[in-house]
């Protein structure tokens, strides 16, 4: 990044996502000059900290995007897609989190951890280098993608099949209040509130919610695949997924099996995964496994690796990484690639 300072707003600056976005900018350092904390007008006035300065967050207005370099969206899909065009209009730079405008033809759905391990074998794409805007790519499709990215190291992928937890932060601050005022109800024996996943998920594990839950799990699964296929493209063969709702507050855990053309040692796969953003964990008894809990706030992504017994080229990883943490970083990274544009005087 050139030696810019950039004037940054947060759209949905009160949510889960925008929380954590906060935090990583500042953690990150990134060059700013200033952040403008947005949300809808419920949440004006709230006070907030920016770099231990009080600022209260605003509602969104069109002058809010005045001189605003990049615009996050941090925000529920319906919320950015009625503001977004204000932040475009104004010469921002947008960032979607809310995946709102993954349809948007000149705006590529990114991520630099895979763009950068792609750079080891392949172009990057042109759409990418030229593009002004960004859609932030579903945490879980970074994960996996860039698991089965070093897993070429090892050896030629034949196939890979995932089961994936979901946890209750994805939906927000509402999943997590939801699955802590159901846990708390079914210990009381009161009834349960529904209005998120409508279906019980505190004590339980379901592979699809009750149908007045939006969106469904199957959405949720599509869109992790679909990003996987952009971020990839086409390196590896896209993993068969199922998604399932964990009766957790935070961190996505996977369940991952690969299939490779020839046998390699679990030893040798794990050097294959190590590097940067990933960090192994010994399978062994009395080594703490990665968890929703251990994962919770790193910066990495927790893996153990164990060879399949009934399979010569079979390994399974068992993978947990903060669905919030990753996702924020991911968006600071595409920003990061983004200023390299703005720099050059190309707005969209």
């Amino acid at each position: 990044m050139s030696g810019a300072m950039y004037r940054l707003a947060i759209v949905g600056a009160g949510s889960l996502k925008g929380r954590e976005l906060k935090d990583v900018l500042e953690e990150r350092s990134f060059p700013a000059l200033d952040i403008k904390l947005l949300d809808d007008d419920e949440l004006s006035g709230q006070l907030e900290a920016v770099a231990e300065e009080a600022t209260f967050i605003q509602s969104v207005q069109p002058e809010q995007f005045e001189n605003v370099d990049f615009a996050f969206f941090a925000s529920d899909a319906n919320f950015t897609r009625k503001h977004w065009t204000m932040a475009r209009n104004a010469g921002c730079s947008v960032v979607d989190l809310s995946y709102a405008l993954e349809d948007e033809a000149a705006i590529p759905v990114r991520s630099p951890w895979v763009e950068q391990e792609l750079l080891q074998g392949a172009k990057p794409s042109l759409q990418n280098l030229e593009a002004t805007s960004a859609v932030a790519a579903h945490p879980a499709a970074v994960v996996l993608a860039l698991l089965l990215l070093r897993a070429r190291k090892a050896g030629k992928v034949r196939s890979a099949v995932v089961t994936a937890f979901e946890p209750a932060s994805e939906h927000g601050k509402r999943g997590l209040d939801e699955l802590h005022e159901q846990t708390m109800n079914l210990l009381s024996f009161h009834d349960l509130p529904r209005a998120v996943f409508d279906s019980q998920v505190a004590f339980n594990l379901i592979s699809r919610y009750g149908a007045g839950s939006q969106p469904a799990l199957r959405e949720v699964e599509d869109r992790i695949r679909r990003h996987f296929e952009l971020i990839t493209g086409g390196s590896v063969p896209v993993p068969s997924l199922v998604l399932a709702q964990a009766p957790i507050f935070h961190a996505h855990i996977f369940s991952i099996y690969i299939e490779l053309e020839k046998p390699v040692s679990e030893a040798e796969f794990a050097e294959a995964l190590s590097g940067r953003h990933v960090m192994i964990t010994p399978a062994e008894a009395g080594e703490e496994a990665p968890s929703n809990v251990s994962a919770a706030g790193e910066d990495h992504i927790l893996v153990s690796v164990r060879r399949a017994a009934q399979h010569a080229g079979g390994i399974w990883l068992w993978a947990a990484a903060d669905n919030l943490r990753i996702g924020a970083l991911n968006a600071v990274d595409c920003a990061s690639t983004l200023a390299l544009v703005r720099a050059g005087g190309t707005i969209q």
